[in-house]
């Protein structure tokens, strides 16, 4: 085949694929970049949000919503968790726990999103009722997580350091109780 052969059956293959895209998978992927570009723009300071550094930010949230079953889905966590980290210790913004709960949503949204996008193809037919329930149960999961959390803190009494060390130990231990009673679960099966 000589090349221009080549270039025009690569492109009749494109054409052909994006003839074949749904709806379905599209909106879950835009879901994706939305939760990641929520996500990040909650955990950044207000002075990085300018220009270039915003460009870079939209295209780390866009990453995942792309490559789904590759690492950018840990990559944006990991660059989300950066800009906390930057805000609250780099930039001296305090600690308020509607931006850390938004945050902690955002990622998980876009964890999830991504578990649901990485199983379908582009050209998959779904039925909106699997999407509505994997959206009922995230959010079941983020509002259970939200008030288990906020319980934790007030119990800890946060200001202080003990009750910041109390709140994370607490954590910890139901992060740990969940994993065991998950691995008892699988295991019974």
């Amino acid at each position: 085949m000589n090349p221009v052969e080549v270039v025009t059956e690569r492109a009749r293959a494109v054409r052909w694929a994006v003839d074949r895209v749904s709806v379905a998978p599209l909106l879950i992927r835009l879901g994706v970049f939305v939760a990641g570009l929520a996500g990040l723009l909650l955990a950044y300071p207000a002075q990085v949000l300018t220009g270039r550094p915003l460009a870079a930010l939209a295209v780390v949230a866009l990453l995942p919503a792309v490559g789904p079953r590759r690492v950018w889905p840990t990559f944006a966590a990991l660059v989300t968790v950066g800009g906390w980290l930057l805000a609250t210790e780099g930039y001296g913004r305090p600690i308020a726990l509607w931006r850390l709960l938004a945050v902690a949503a955002a990622l998980y949204l876009t964890h999830s999103l991504c578990a649901l996008a990485a199983l379908l193809p582009y050209d998959a037919v779904v039925d909106p009722e699997l999407v509505v329930r994997w959206l009922t149960r995230a959010g079941g999961v983020l509002l259970a997580s939200a008030v288990l959390g906020v319980l934790l803190l007030r119990a800890a009494d946060v200001g202080t350091d003990r009750g910041f060390l109390a709140a994370t130990v607490a954590g910890l231990l139901v992060a740990v109780a969940v994993s065991a009673l998950l691995g008892w679960l699988l295991r019974r099966k």
